[in-house]
């Protein structure tokens, strides 16, 4: 490829191999970007709430809470389709910008309103993100390699969390500068994008072919249709458990009996977990496969979710429990965007992406809901951690409905 410039001029094949670094750089860096801010909202909440910021309440927090992600799930599913438009690169620098200015100004809101309004609107931009990213990774690596460009990518979603989270304990009252930093290094970040990230090669080769460019509708096609509901499901299953994971792990743990201290150093020992599972999950998916893998890691999500409903006396039978759900949760999620990538062609590779990203992304508003009202109920555990087995096991049973084939890929690359 020859190097994006300015003037976007798109990449072509012959690149020097830097091209090709700065896309899994920049990639990675937006995706970290995200993890950023799925965990910044919840970590000022607190503050925002005890300080009375515009005379928020706990019912206010909901809400915006609930709209990020609402403006996160609608950028995912919208995305797609302009990304198989127009490319891959012009929308991701502009959704990177989008989501930057918006962060920068949500904390001069100054009502709630305003405030919920800001974060709905850098959500949209902050959904886009994602699915762009994956395709781009997907779209410069070998097709035996997929799997790992959509795990090893999504090592820095996690990354930024645990960013967060340290950044978080440092400013303590001072909550403005974790939206002005994150808005700040944004904007950055989109500059370099514009001087240094190469078009992909797969929509450039498309868009020279004069592939026709189809809608959302080609989804729902008998050809996709299939391959379509077991992805979507399995994605909205995915993000419920990872978000319902993150939400309430800590408290689940802490109703079981577990000290406060103990409860919150496992969601820690679950993240970590969650990176690991990204590594190995790629690795294996792209020398098993990516449908076998995705079905094992789900079916060994049941199980670690299940043994999670038992209190346990000893600590190291606990947190290595633990540690393993984050491996297989974590990363069987990812890995049905991998199989996204590899299953779809190019011209509907960012559309089908999109919309498994936003369907997804209503799981992660359900998830949370539902272990909530468990929790109020005062059965959060052993139910929640029964409710996340039965979610698992729904998500192995679609991944179960997938086509074995369609790309004409090698069952390795699949």
């Amino acid at each position: 490829m020859t190097s994006a410039t300015s003037s976007g001029a798109p990449a072509r094949a012959g690149a020097a191999p830097g091209r090709d670094a700065w896309t899994v750089l920049l990639c990675w860096i937006t995706v970290l970007l995200e993890g950023y801010d799925l965990v910044v909202l919840g970590a000022i909440i607190p503050t925002l709430l005890k300080t009375e910021h515009l005379g928020m309440t706990a019912a206010d927090a909901t809400t915006i809470a609930t709209l990020s992600l609402v403006g996160v799930a609608i950028g995912a599913v919208c995305v797609g389709p302009l990304a198989d438009r127009f490319g891959r690169r012009k929308l991701l620098i502009g959704s990177v910008v989008l989501f930057s200015v918006f962060t920068i100004v949500v904390p001069l809101a100054d009502s709630v309103t305003m405030f919920a309004a800001l974060r709905l609107i850098a959500g949209l931009g902050l959904g886009a993100c994602m699915p762009v990213s994956l395709t781009m990774m997907a779209e410069h690596m070998p097709a035996s390699r997929r799997a790992r460009a959509s795990t090893l990518t999504m090592t820095g979603y996690h990354t930024g969390a645990v960013i967060t989270s340290l950044l978080a304990l440092q400013v303590t009252d001072d909550w403005e500068i974790l939206f002005y930093l994150l808005g700040v290094v944004g904007l950055v970040v989109a500059v370099i994008q514009w001087f240094r990230l190469p078009e992909s090669e797969a929509f450039v080769r498309a868009k020279e072919n004069d592939a026709e460019r189809v809608p959302f509708t080609e989804l729902l096609k008998p050809a996709y249709l299939r391959a379509g509901i077991g992805i979507w499901v399995a994605s909205f299953m995915g993000l419920l458990l990872v978000y319902g994971l993150n939400t309430w792990l800590p408290k689940l743990m802490n109703d079981a009996g577990y000290p406060v201290p103990t409860a919150v150093t496992q969601l820690l020992v679950l993240n970590v977990g969650g990176v690991a599972g990204l590594v190995l999950g790629g690795f294996v998916a792209d020398r098993r496969g990516i449908r076998g893998t995705t079905m094992g890691w789900f079916a060994v999500s049941v199980v670690m979710l299940a043994a999670l409903s038992v209190k346990m006396d000893s600590d190291l039978l606990l947190n290595v429990v633990i540690f393993l759900t984050g491996v297989f949760v974590f990363s069987a999620q990812v890995l049905v965007y991998a199989y996204v990538t590899a299953f779809y062609p190019a011209a509907i590779r960012g559309t089908a992406l999109g919309s498994a990203s936003g369907i997804g992304r209503i799981g992660s508003i359900v998830g949370p809901s539902i272990t909530g009202a468990l929790v109020s109920s005062g059965i959060g555990h052993p139910w929640g951690f029964y409710f996340f087995a039965a979610v698992a096991g729904c998500a192995f049973m679609a991944v179960l409905t997938l086509p074995r084939a369609g790309t004409g890929e090698p069952e390795g690359a699949r």
